[in-house]
Formats: structure tokens, sequence, C-alpha cells
């Protein structure tokens, strides 16, 4: 049901970054099929009124090579067959440089639009395409009689500047007869140039309109509902559920490690009850007491118990404790602030502890710490 839902809804929104680079690396992208044949007929116009008049004279040279044979060659057989291959190397060199420029103009055209794209994907067998239901479908649907609309628009604009051009050099053409042959061959190389000039002008014509079509229809197919694009952050950033999940085992390890650290503490400072903080201070490091381990409510049970276990002196200062709590991350030095405060709690442990040894009287208990007021928590 909620599939069904999912696919009557209408693709409002634009395609994310995530779903232009899944569309290209399967090969969809923008393509202008007018945009290349562009390139390659503005190249031929380019090349003929650049190197037509050097290719019209190599070509009367091969002619009169081909209708000028000696007569000692007529009695050889195979001088008509070095004749011809003569005539083709000849050829080739005559036309290498335009097939040249047509190659370049055939590879770089299609990138113009979309840029270079080599897909695999796009290459791999489709098997839908041998159905003949899915084929008639695509005869028949509105992409087909977009593309039959077009092709009729092209056909007509082609034409009329066809017939344009054939209008514009009706003598000249008609006047081709009375030329003699070296003449009328670069005269109708120019002809033939200056038409394609105006042939390509027709196409940028349709390639101007085009371009932006196929842009937008491109744009139009990638479209995504709202659902999808839901679904594709919920992918891309994981699922809350997963998410929270993770938080979790984080936070149950990073308690792990915490707790690991009570019985290395010298003394647990308790709320007595709301909270607990064990703090340890090293005197060959030279600084000030650190906070290995911090709770509150239940993990501030659990300090207490593991403390009690290990035997690590439990003292209840319910300010000093919430001060330490809220001031101080795990792992971090006490702030300047608290030193006065640690060190009067401190100096009684360690004075308690020589007692327990026998080596010192029983100290009295000290007063409760002087709390600053930038550190005074209340509950």
């Amino acid at each position: 049901m909620a599939e069904q839902q999912d696919s009557s809804q209408e693709k409002t929104e634009e395609p994310t970054p995530k779903k232009l680079k899944d569309a290209k690396d399967k090969g969809q992208v923008a393509r202008s099929k007018e945009l290349n044949t562009l390139a390659v007929v503005m190249v031929a116009a380019l090349g003929l009124m650049s190197f037509g008049t050097s290719m019209a004279g190599r070509m009367l040279d091969i002619m009169a090579y081909n209708f000028t044979i000696e007569r000692e060659a007529l009695y050889q057989t195979d001088s008509m067959g070095w004749h011809l291959m003569a005539s083709v190397e000849q050829g080739l060199y005559i036309l290498g440089p335009l097939i040249a420029m047509l190659l370049v103009a055939s590879l770089v055209g299609p990138v113009l639009l979309g840029g270079w794209l080599f897909s695999a994907k796009s290459m791999a067998p489709k098997f839908e395409r041998m159905n003949p239901l899915s084929g008639l479908k695509r005869m028949f649907s509105m992409n087909a009689l977009v593309e039959l609309l077009k092709a009729l628009a092209k056909f007509l604009v082609v034409l009329t500047v066809a017939l344009i051009v054939l209008n514009m050099f009706r003598d000249e053409l008609m006047g081709l007869g009375k030329e003699t042959l070296p003449e009328a061959i670069y005269h109708s190389v120019w002809i033939l140039a200056t038409a394609l000039v105006f042939l390509a002008c027709s196409l940028i014509v349709i390639a101007a309109v085009d371009i932006p079509f196929q842009i937008y229809d491109n744009n139009k197919k990638l479209k995504m509902t709202k659902q999808e694009v839901k679904d594709e952050y919920k992918d891309s950033e994981g699922k809350p559920e997963v998410k929270a999940k993770v938080r979790q085992l984080q936070r149950e390890v990073a308690d792990r490690k915490m707790l690991a650290e009570v019985p290395n503490a010298d003394v647990v400072i308790t709320n007595p009850t709301h909270f607990a903080v064990a703090l340890k201070y090293d005197p060959e490091r030279s600084g000030a007491p650190m906070l290995v381990a911090k709770g509150g409510d239940f993990m501030a049970q659990k300090i207490r118990e593991i403390a009690q276990e290990h035997q690590v002196m439990i003292l209840e200062s319910p300010p000093l404790a919430r001060a330490v709590f809220y001031s101080t991350e795990l792992d971090r030095e006490i702030p300047a602030g608290l030193y006065l405060a640690v060190a009067q709690v401190l100096a009684y442990v360690f004075q308690l502890q020589q007692y327990q040894a026998g080596k010192s009287k029983k100290p009295p208990k000290p007063p409760e710490p002087t709390i600053p007021d930038d550190f005074r928590r209340d509950e």
C-alpha cells in the first residue's frame, strides 16, 4: 500500500547530487544529436573553405594522371592496377586533413553537452528492449511524438535553407557547363563550401532549440518525489534508529572505559546520591588533578560501587561534586578555580592514608570546601 502511494506521488523535487551522479554512472546525461550534426557540418564547411582550392587542384592532377596514359603502359597488364593504387594513395593524401578534422568533430561534438562519459552500465544488454510490447509503447509515446515533430521541423528548416541556397546559386550552377573543366571544379568546390556554411547556420537554429529541450527533458526524467528524497537521505545519512543504536553502543563503550579508571582514582566525591566524580592526582606530572570518571544517578551509583569494591576513598561534598561534574570534561584537568577546594580534599585523603598505614595520627575531617561563585551549581 505504501509503495503504491509512493509511486503515485508527483516528481516535483529537483534531483539531488547523488541522483545526478548515479544517473551519470548509468550514462543518463543530456545529449543533443543536433549539436553533433552541427559540429560535423560546421567543420566540413570550414575545411572546404580552407583546403577546398588545394584539394580541387590535386584532384585535377589525379584526373590528368589517369587520363594521360603512355603508349607503353597500354601493353602492360598491371599498369591499370598501378594507376588505381597511385590514385587511391593520392586521394587519401588529399582528403586526409578533412577526414581528420571530421573525425575530431565527431568525437568532440557529443561531449560538448554532458561532458565526456564512459559507462559500462549503459553498454550492458537490456532484455526489456527486446520486448515487442515495450517497443510499441516507445513508438507511440509522447517522447516519440516529440522526436517526430523535431525531425519534421528540422527537415523543413534544412529544406527551406537548401531551396534558398539553390535559388541564390541557380545562375552559377547553370553556368558551370560553359566553364572550362578546371574552372568548373574550382567553382563547384566554392559553391559547395558556401552551401555548407548556410546549412550549418540553419543547424545552429535547430541546435539552439534542441539543447535547452534536452537539458530540460533530462532534468525532468531525473526529478524525484519527496519520498525518494527522504529515502535517499536515510540511506546516505543512516536511518534514525540505526544511528541511535550506534550512539548507544558508543556510549556504552565509553562508559565501560570510564568505569575501568575508577580503581585508579585517589578519591571519589559524591553528592551523595545524584552525582559522583573520581579524581586522580599524579605528583610526578606536576599538573592539576585529573577527572577520570563522572556520572549522575545510576552511573554515580555504579562509580560508588566500584570505588567501594577497590577501597577507593569516598567523600561526600555536594557543592564540590556538582562543581567538578559541570565544569570538567573526562580525562581533563580540573579548572584553576577549583584548585584550592580539591587540594583540601586530596590533602585530607593523603593524611587519612598515612593514618591507615600507621604513620600518623588520625586527621580531623576538613570543613566543607569553599566553591567560587562561578563554579557553584545548585540542584
